[in-house]
């Protein structure tokens, strides 16, 4: 159901403070209204539905009237798997079920050599009929506040021509990416192969985004450049303890033009809300039997779809290195996560797994508490892909990655993680992507270098170190707190 656009609840109105303006009113009388409202724009996808959720929770709290729009589907999903902060916080977050076309959504395939999910596509390009119920909304809120901000997915600057074609309509763009991935974007994209102070050791994987992505989704990215112009500026879910080089990078001029830009993360919450009520997820209590840091976390997020050869080769891989394990085993979302399945698919494990790995390792086939799994303190190692949302989370907990990327930013994720910060290691190369199984025994060898050699340990003291910079400066007087103050004091602006 849409929710009621023509009205903002009175603990909006009224409680604003510096945040309110007091017009005049259509009847002839002074009333109060909010200086801005947002409208939060994202891509269908879970780890953007996520981080949009995330500001959503964050500018609420702060007493910003928040709007998120989308189709009732992925609405419902962003709210469905909100984790680590109390549900209701989400209560003053107005969401608006968007209807789209029926959209496809097939099954990932397992054995695609290229790991992008193109079965996402027809829901992506289904994101254009978003544009006319958007304007409407834009024009009804137009007349409720003195500002309204449009603040959308990088993937879908179309939307920001909508929020400039009201008076008071602004755009701005958030970019779900880490700040270095978003820099050596703009270099393919210029063709160079330096930039400030940063020269591109030979020795790296290659830098092009060659299979980072399929075709379509490579032309539909590229179609929103035709839009970017309209966007006043830029937000990352990233802070200065992980990417200060590169945020500076791209300050400069030459790269983005006078926008302003903000690091205001991570998103993720650092302190975790945990429910009494609730019965805890049965490997957080295993978890509690383990010894510390002794436990390597396994997740290739929720877009990622391996081969059951490969899913053979991890599990004995996992097995040999007798290190102990919790592995978040689940297919890739669809573009429908409710739509009925005739058939979920079965993984192929060898014979007897669970049993020979019983009081060592752990498979969860349900949705892992992630967050609560990295910041326990038998986590001692993260197995993933690299993904950005699991990246911030891994190291705002001072967990150590194992990198294995699979597509989109993935390649530079762990770059930045492995060369740059040095809190990781590689466990496949991405020029060695073409590879159709890892085998066990470069799994076992990475597992056990992560998990219990020097090299391993000086590894994950460098990682709870920057995890402890990375949460003060979430914390009061933070860089990432005075980030997002000033982007509200930005677009709360007369």
């Amino acid at each position: 159901m849409v929710l009621d656009t023509n009205t903002l609840p009175n603990t909006q109105k009224h409680s604003f403070s510096d945040k309110t303006a007091v017009l005049m009113a259509s009847n002839g009388t002074l009333g109060e209204i909010p200086a801005v409202v947002v409208v939060m724009v994202p891509l269908p996808a879970q780890g953007h539905l996520n981080q949009f959720l995330n500001i959503a929770r964050l500018l609420s709290a702060r007493e910003v009237p928040v709007h998120y729009i989308g189709s009732a589907t992925h609405n419902r999903q962003a709210k469905h798997r909100v984790h680590g902060w109390e549900p209701s916080v989400i209560s003053n977050i107005q969401f608006h079920d968007f209807h789209l076309p029926p959209f496809i959504t097939p099954s990932p395939d397992p054995c695609a050599l290229n790991k992008f999910p193109a079965h996402f596509q027809s829901v992506f390009d289904s994101t254009v009929n978003l544009s006319k119920p958007l304007a409407a909304l834009l024009q009804t809120l137009s007349t409720k506040a003195r500002r309204v901000v449009v603040l959308h997915d990088s993937a879908m600057c179309f939307t920001a021509k909508e929020a400039c074609s009201i008076p008071n309509g602004e755009a701005y763009s958030f970019h779900p990416v880490s700040a270095f991935a978003v820099l050596f974007f703009i270099l393919e994209r210029l063709s160079k192969s330096t930039i400030g102070d940063i020269l591109i050791p030979d020795d790296l994987p290659d830098l092009t985004f060659e299979d980072c992505f399929s075709d379509s989704f490579a032309k539909f990215i590229h179609d929103q450049y035709d839009y970017a112009h309209f966007d006043a500026g830029d937000l990352y879910n990233t802070c200065r303890p992980i990417e200060g080089r590169f945020i500076d990078l791209l300050s400069q001029e030459k790269l983005l033009g006078n926008k302003k830009q903000w690091a205001i993360g991570p998103l993720n919450p650092i302190s975790l809300h945990v429910d009494s009520k609730s019965r805890r997820h049965n490997c957080l209590e295993w978890l509690d039997k383990q010894p510390k840091n002794s436990v390597l976390y396994v997740s290739f997020g929720t877009m990622t779809s391996i081969s059951d050869e490969q899913i053979i080769a991890l599990a004995l891989g996992l097995e040999f290195s007798k290190q102990r394990f919790v592995w978040a085993l689940r297919e890739a979302d669809k573009g429908d996560i409710f739509a009925e399945e005739k058939e979920s698919r079965k993984f192929m494990l060898p014979d007897y797994y669970e049993e020979r790995v019983k009081g060592t390792g752990m498979i969860v086939r349900d949705w892992a508490p992630q967050l609560e799994i990295l910041a326990h303190p038998s986590t001692g190692g993260f197995l993933s892909h690299c993904g950005w949302n699991s990246c911030m989370e891994s190291l705002s907990m001072g967990v150590p990655i194992a990198a294995w990327p699979m597509h989109s930013d993935q390649p530079r994720n762990t770059m930045l993680v492995t060369e740059v910060l040095k809190v990781g290691l590689v466990v496949r190369d991405w020029a060695q992507r073409k590879e159709i199984v890892v085998p066990s025994s470069t799994i076992k060898t990475a597992v056990n270098k992560l998990m219990v050699s020097e090299e391993g340990e000086q590894m994950r003291r460098r990682a709870k170190e920057l995890g402890v910079d990375i949460q003060k400066e979430m914390s009061d007087g933070g860089t990432s707190v005075k980030e997002l103050e000033s982007f509200i004091n930005h677009i709360s602006r007369r």
